[in-house]
């Protein structure tokens, strides 16, 4: 083996091997189990980053994982590049925008000479689709680049043509006028892959109450229709310009009163808007309006806190429910508003109207929770917390008074929609979007919410449609199983989605073709085109033979084999082949992707699949993980920062890389990639390698017919223990827990196995070890791998699985005694600052044991029990957040979740609890426990006390390993003496009675079961 391990030769060694042995190219085996796992392919506006590493790794280790389980695994790759933002950085490269040639030059790594020379959509794409391979190369993937593709291949946009003709057979595309996020600038609808800032931003809806003074409207806009009927008064900010306007809609003329930027974005609704005049805003503080709802006459008060771009720049004040409307009007009641006509008794004379009741709230709940938190005034930050309070309350326990008339009794939760019709089939309402935040465009245009008409849509909001994707979801995995909720609440709450645009890239839409369709319009089904891009890319089909008979039969075994040869040109037998291919491939058995595409690209990514495929094909995993920032800063390929995945493996080497990111959190928790945690993974690697040219060069091996001592069966065990916590790691895609028990805490076991003097296991230990770390750090496992004699690659070496024969529980219960002892001996020495000279240990007296037994006992009988192992079969899919305690719950943590894990504490707490009044009476009949006397008594309480609130698994563990104590220790006595630098004796319990034994200190009282006591002479 080479003296030091030199990563980059080493690893471009073997991607250079497995690209001449095609190792990770999968054909369809018949009667080989098949693995097809599937990650979103990345979008080419610049290079990969660190963020790509995270997803990309995890399903580079499950597809591993799987290979060496014995599977065909097929994990493909292509490049999604339709779109507006290959088309927008393509404008800002040849504008030489500064800030972009800053980004692209200095972070993404471009040379600056050939950074401006990517001024055309196309030319990007060609850049860095070659980029994104080596870097998936460099870090190792086991990818079959013989299906790549990008979605401007005119081979895939035929198939894409084909997918949303069948869409639109089905009636799931539509045409209609639906709200949707705008770029005014590029006159287009975006999508997340479109969007600059504010990629998580959602259309709320919001209802406009028409508050009518004369002939003139002053909507308000509100998300709790239902609080109209406690309005007191109306908010308008004196520092705020705003217009008339003139609108008209299906024959209805109005006027009304907003914001001037309510004004811009009334322009994108469904309403022909005119602007009538510019107003001063102190005339209108002041006048008189009517509530629609109650007929009630109000004023319009001055409010600084409101916003022109906010709603329609008018508010309601609901002082009984609004904490900021009450600490508003308390504010003005002193202030002088003269100036307004507004008298100090016409603010006094506002009362706070009751509209909703609360459980354990009066009548007026904004006054009550305003008092509890003592809240200040409006810019006190706990009145923000004042508003959650209280509407949330509200919403979940609140029903309507009888002021609301006919609503009287109805749940607070239930009521918006239906009082929302109502008023606008009363024309006291209508409808109004806004943006949850706001969202800018990448061409750096804000957006808007646009009401498009004749825009063409996918038909999501479809029941029919959305009880197939129910379906679906509830057949599939779901990892990890939090976030089945999420989808669930997503497949409930989608809507009718824009699937067209005029601008950017993409393909055109078959039933009208002047739009092209949108970007998460085209990354739904692609799986599926993999199982035949191969053939695509070898010239064995063309664009032209993509026609609807060829893959209406193919992909869904519509028509006949003749229909489709008679259309596409290809002979009969290679049709068949490639529908053979599909089948064998389909469905997708796993899919992985970041916590970000939930609500769209994976949602969709179900709805086209039940729409499309037979049930047979409908994917059967979700995997979903969270996010990766650097040194806590949210990564942008646009704005930066950014670790991009080639500079990461340059710096660092690829093992290292997928080391560090997959140990940084657990699947569903997001990471944070930071320099000083990588440089340990770097460490770690090397010490691996150091070590295993250590076994490699000592030519450890069992000589033929050796016995096994007892720390080879302790090894052999641990190992076991290890393989069992990997692979059930591995099913629930736990990669840090996984890779915990598959490095790091088996590196500690076998350190100590060779301190104990242990050689005849370590290349069998070593092997197993390399294996478990393959899917991990492949290439150091394969350098390893073939230094201990193997020919083949380790990608195809057996995964490791438990042996239960190798395991030993007498053995890990004897070592951990041993373990501890030296543990003890060693804090002795230290806190005491002594230099031993002779150590002493002393084991316990069996009547010690017995009544550890008789705890057992009692605890076994009693109805609460429950095995260890059945509670952990219980929790399984919990077992990582029990482990690192509820801090790290995410918000995709569920309360289901966390019942489940105080579940789990709470059966270990009832398993454990022994009464001392039961252990004593039990104890007491066996004759030499009472000989013992108060001794025995104190030793009984003890034991209570110390197995309540433990688990009792570990007691069980060692009192089924039926120990001798003495004769283990004295197995130990030269690796004790070793260790000590002194001599060592060791007695029984038996010889202290006896008066054979050394004991000036009386120490030997102090012995316990599994835990020797200790004498050190100086």
């Amino acid at each position: 083996m080479q003296e030091d391990y030199n990563i980059q030769e080493t690893e471009s060694k073997w991607q250079q091997k497995w690209r001449e042995e095609k190792t990770f190219e999968a054909d369809p085996e018949q009667g080989k189990e098949k693995y097809f796992i599937t990650i979103p392919f990345p979008y080419l506006n610049g290079n990969l980053h660190a963020g790509h590493t995270r997803t990309f790794t995890i399903g580079d280790v499950i597809a591993r994982y799987k290979r060496m389980q014995g599977c065909n695994v097929l994990y493909p790759m292509g490049f999604h590049v339709t779109g507006t933002p290959i088309v927008g950085l393509a404008d800002l490269i040849r504008e030489k925008d500064p800030t972009t040639m800053k980004v692209y030059t200095e972070l993404h790594g471009i040379p600056k000479d050939i950074l401006p020379t990517l001024d055309e959509p196309e030319k990007i794409v060609d850049y860095f689709k070659v980029e994104a391979e080596n870097a998936m190369n460099i870090i190792g993937y086991s990818i079959d680049w013989r299906r790549k593709f990008t979605t401007m291949d005119p081979a895939f946009q035929k198939f894409i043509e084909w997918q949303y003709e069948n869409l639109y057979d089905k009636g799931l595309i539509v045409k209609g006028s639906h709200p949707v996020k705008w770029c005014p600038h590029d006159n287009n609808p975006v999508e997340d892959h479109d969007i600059l800032r504010g990629e998580e931003a959602t259309l709320v809806e919001y209802t406009l109450i028409k508050f009518r003074h004369k002939d003139t409207i002053f909507p308000c806009a509100t998300l709790r229709p239902e609080t109209v009927y406690g309005v007191t008064n109306l908010w308008l900010n004196p520092e705020v310009d705003y217009v008339k306007l003139k609108m008209e809609k299906d024959g209805l003329e109005e006027y009304w009163v907003v914001s001037k930027e309510a004004h811009e974005k009334l322009l994108y609704t469904d309403w022909n808007v005119e602007l009538v005049e510019e107003l001063n805003s102190n005339d209108l503080i002041g006048l008189k309006l009517k509530n629609p709802a109650t007929d009630n006459i109000i004023q319009i008060l001055p409010a600084p806190f409101v916003r022109g771009n906010n709603g329609s720049g008018v508010v309601m004040s609901v002082p009984a429910h609004a904490p900021f409307d009450w600490l508003a009007l308390r504010d003005l009641a002193n202030k002088d508003l003269t100036e307004y006509g507004i008298s100090a008794e016409d603010i006094q004379n506002i009362k706070p109207i009751q509209v909703i009741d609360v459980p354990d709230y009066g009548s007026a709940p904004a006054a009550e929770v305003v008092a509890e938190l003592g809240v200040v005034d409006q810019k006190d930050p706990k009145a923000e917390e004042a508003t959650k309070i209280v509407y949330r309350r509200e919403f979940h326990g609140g029903t309507l008074k009888d002021i609301t008339g006919k609503y009287k009794g109805m749940p607070v939760s239930k009521i918006k929609d239906r009082l929302t019709q109502d008023f606008i089939s009363q024309g006291i309402g209508s409808i109004f979007y806004e943006f949850s935040e706001p969202v800018q465009c990448r061409c750096g245009t804000m957006c808007v919410v646009n009401m498009v008409k004749g825009q063409w849509f996918l038909n999501y909001s479809n029941s029919e449609w959305k009880d197939k994707v129910y379906k679906c979801l509830s057949m599939m995995e779901v990892i990890p199983p939090e976030f089945r909720v999420e989808f669930e609440n997503k497949i409930d709450w989608l809507k009718d989605k824009a699937c067209a645009r005029t601008k950017g890239l993409g393909t055109k839409l078959p039933c009208d073709p002047r739009w092209l369709i949108e970007s998460l319009g085209d990354s739904t089904i692609y799986m599926s085109y993999y199982t035949i891009a191969n053939y695509i890319n070898d010239g064995t089909i063309t664009s032209e033979m993509m026609t609807r008979p060829f893959l209406d039969y193919l992909f869904l075994d519509i028509g006949t084999v003749e229909d489709a040869a008679a259309s596409s040109g290809l002979d009969t037998a290679m049709i068949d082949k490639m529908k053979s291919e599909f089948n064998y491939w389909y469905p997708v058995d796993i899919r992985s992707s970041g916590k970000d595409l939930v609500p769209n690209h994976l949602l969709f990514f179900l709805f086209h699949h039940v729409a499309l495929f037979d049930e047979s094909k409908w994917p059967k995993a979700l995997a979903v993980n969270g996010f990766v920032s650097l040194e806590g800063q949210k990564m942008s390929k646009s704005k930066g920062p950014i670790l991009t995945l080639k500079e990461a493996v340059d710096t660092y080497g690829a093992d290292v890389t997928r080391m560090y990111i997959l140990s940084a959190a657990e699947q569903a928790q997001d990471a944070d990639w930071r320099r000083e945690g990588i440089e340990s993974a770097r460490t770690q690697i090397s010490r691996f390698y150091a070590f295993v040219r250590q076994v490699v060069e000592s030519g450890c091996a069992i000589p033929d017919g050796a016995e096994k001592t007892h720390i080879d069966r302790w090894i052999e065990s641990r190992i076991q223990q290890y393989i069992r916590e990997v692979n059930e790691a591995f099913e629930s895609i736990h990669t840090r827990h996984a890779i915990q028990n598959a490095f790091f805490l088996i590196y500690n076991d076998i350190k100590w196995y060779d301190k104990r003097g242990g050689r005849q296991c370590l290349t069998e230990v070593v092997e197993t070890w390399t294996k478990l770390m393959a899917p991990f750090t492949p290439h150091i496992c394969e350098e390893v791998w073939s230094e201990l004699g193997h020919s083949e690659s380790i990608a195809f070496a057996p995964y490791p699985t438990v042996n239960p024969e190798m395991v030993d529980e007498s053995a890990e219960v004897a070592e951990n005694i041993i373990i501890k002892t030296l543990e003890d001996v060693d804090e002795i020495v230290r806190v005491a600052k002594i230099t031993p000279k002779k150590v002493y240990l002393y084991t316990t007296h069996e009547w010690r044991v017995m009544i550890l037994r008789k705890a057992a006992e009692i605890v076994q009988a009693s109805e609460e029990y429950v095995p260890a192992e059945e509670i952990t079969e219980q929790i399984r899919d919990d077992k990582e957040i029990v482990v690192e305690s509820a801090k790290t719950m995410q918000k995709y943590v569920h309360e289901d979740v966390k019942e489940r894990v105080g579940d789990f504490v709470e059966a270990v707490k009832a398993q454990s609890v022994v009464g001392m009044k039961e252990l004593m009476q039990k104890s007491m009949e066996e004759p030499i426990i009472r000989s013992r006397g108060k001794e025995a008594q104190k030793y009984i309480q003890k034991v209570a006390n110390d197995i309540r609130g433990s688990s009792i698994d570990v007691v069980l563990r060692y009192l089924d390993a039926n120990l001798d104590e003495k004769a283990i220790l004295e197995e130990a006595k030269p690796f004790f003496e070793k260790e000590f630098g002194c001599p060592v004796e060791i007695f029984s319990a038996e010889e202290i009675d006896a008066g054979e034994a050394y004991d000036p200190d009386k120490k030997s009282r102090f012995a316990e079961p599994g835990r020797p006591a200790i004498y050190i002479e100086q």
